[in-house]
């Protein structure tokens, strides 16, 4: 009487197993289709200038790992290239080398503006670089958020903190609006707030170039019908913004607007950083202008906030 087949050595029918060898295939190459599409060719080239840039011979000061900078781009790669669609215009104004301070118009009661801008500057930039990012005091205090911000490059916001950076040759992010900048209601979208003055004495005092940039997008993606100060005060937070699409099922994450990134030339600034407010008044005017002018030629050229 023969033996009953065993359970451990049964083989799919030879006539079976193609089919399943070419959808095992299909699945390997459509995942390295889209792993291309939304990390670049050359997103190991990339990362190899990192880890040469901060190797272990030249630590960060600041504790960044390009580890957990390759997992964030891994991660944060989505929505750059196929959720916001982001469009980069002359982003070849961002020097490949040497410090330099971005600025920019922040908005979108989340700061995913800077996480846009942050892909930007490492995958579409000739040669990829990180935006250290200054982040807020308020943000440092929660848990875990410092060390984490620390090994993504962001660093609490200091001029001392900024001053090193740049000392090191690195890209700056800044966003002189601030809080007032990030937190405006909808009826306030794409108006620029008052621009700190800070930024314009840490780029004096070390002769670092700025570069303006505008950005268009962030604006739609959660609609702030306002702000309450009780709120603000109960949570313990700088700002409450009131956004009905947070309270819908699944309204947390941002509306898919298209995200249109436009980079200006570099403003060069001579002077003392020790001069008067209304001296430094006068160089970050024309800071906020060039600013400006990109977001009314953006919004003058865009159809749709979407599309």
């Amino acid at each position: 009487m023969a033996r009953p087949t065993e359970l451990s050595t049964w083989q799919a029918p030879a006539a079976t197993r193609p089919l399943a060898a070419r959808v095992k295939a299909w699945a390997q190459r459509s995942r390295a289709e889209l792993e291309q599409r939304l990390l670049g060719a050359d997103f190991e080239e990339r990362l190899a200038q990192l880890r040469q840039r901060y190797s272990e011979q030249r630590p960060d000061v600041f504790g960044l790992e390009v580890d957990a900078l390759e997992s964030a781009a891994r991660f944060w790669s989505f929505f750059h290239r196929a959720y916001f669609r982001t469009e980069i215009h002359d982003i070849d104004r961002l020097p490949a080398t040497g410090r330099v301070m971005v600025v920019a118009n922040h908005s979108g009661q989340l700061p995913l503006d800077a996480v846009i801008l942050g892909c930007s500057l490492f995958f579409d930039a000739e040669r990829p670089r990180v935006a250290r990012a200054m982040v807020d005091r308020w943000a440092a205090t929660l848990p875990f958020v410092s060390s984490f911000f620390s090994r993504l490059g962001s660093v609490v916001g200091s001029q001392a903190n900024a001053r090193t950076l740049l000392e090191h040759d690195e890209a700056l992010l800044v966003f002189p609006e601030g809080v007032r900048g990030i937190a405006k209601p909808f009826n306030q979208r794409y108006q620029l707030q008052d621009f700190g003055l800070g930024f314009m004495r840490i780029a004096l005092a070390t002769g670092t170039p700025i570069l303006p940039v505008a950005v268009i997008g962030a604006e739609e993606q959660y609609i702030n019908l306002g702000n309450s100060a009780m709120l603000a005060r109960l949570f313990k937070m700088p700002v409450y913004p009131l956004i009905p699409q947070m309270y819908v099922p699944g309204g947390q994450l941002p509306l898919p607007t298209k995200y249109r990134l436009y980079f200006g030339e570099p403003l060069h600034f001579t002077g003392s950083p020790d001069e008067s407010d209304e001296q430094l008044t006068e160089r970050v005017f024309l800071v906020r202008q060039s600013i400006q002018q990109l977001l009314t030629t953006g919004l003058q050229r865009r159809r749709s906030a979407f599309f």
